[in-house]
């Protein structure tokens, strides 16, 4: 969505405001409903105890990019990315509606109306949340990459660190220059703060609403 310099570009003219996906725009975890939806109720739960040892392996090494590569192999491992998009952009149409927050949303087309640079920074896969940034009229999404072989099918692994606490910071100065700074940033988790360090409106668990 977007190439480097014309976002360091925009961002000396019109403000930057960052937005966390999960648990900040929607209700919950887009990427786990997201798998539950494809894989159906039965598969998802035996996928759930086959990945019983990634979990306990958990509570030791606290990877969640490695937690997340498990899921995505598990899942996802061998599928097509043209496919999973496919798939993605069905589970979007079907889901956004009752997933949104109403006051995020409300709060995201405020910022929007007023020009700023609209961004999505989130540690769920970008191809899974494309749809969604997609339909809010995101300016530039940043989510964690997954990897595809020479075929173009999914590894199992991601490509890059999980896009989560520092490396959401790393990320956002890729397109906006190491001295970048948000008008807006908005998070729900300990993996958001670093981010919102960035913003002079820090929106800390601030929506509240539900569709």
């Amino acid at each position: 969505m977007g190439t480097p310099e014309p976002f360091r570009q925009f961002a000396g003219e019109r403000s930057v405001v960052a937005f966390d996906f999960d648990g900040t725009l929607t209700t919950h975890d887009s990427f786990t409903a997201f798998l539950a939806w494809k894989a159906g109720p039965w598969a998802y739960f035996i996928g759930l105890v086959q990945l019983l040892p990634h979990l306990a392996a958990y509570v030791f090494h606290r990877n969640r990019g490695r937690l997340k590569a498990a899921a995505v192999a598990r899942f996802l491992g061998g599928m097509s990315a043209e496919a999973l998009a496919d798939s993605a952009e069905r589970f979007a149409v079907q889901h956004a509606q009752s997933m949104f927050r109403p006051d995020a949303v409300q709060a995201w087309r405020k910022w929007r109306a007023e020009g700023a640079v609209m961004v999505i920074v989130t540690a769920s896969p970008e191809i899974t949340v494309q749809p969604f940034a997609r339909g809010l009229g995101a300016d530039l999404l940043i989510g964690t990459k997954l990897a595809v072989d020479e075929m173009g099918r999914v590894t199992g692994k991601l490509d890059g660190r999980n896009c989560r606490g520092t490396e959401k910071v790393a990320r956002l100065r890729e397109p906006f220059g190491d001295e970048v700074a948000l008008a807006a940033a908005y998070g729900d988790t300990s993996g958001d703060r670093e981010m919102l360090q960035l913003a002079e409106y820090k929106g800390y668990r601030v929506f509240k609403g539900r569709p």
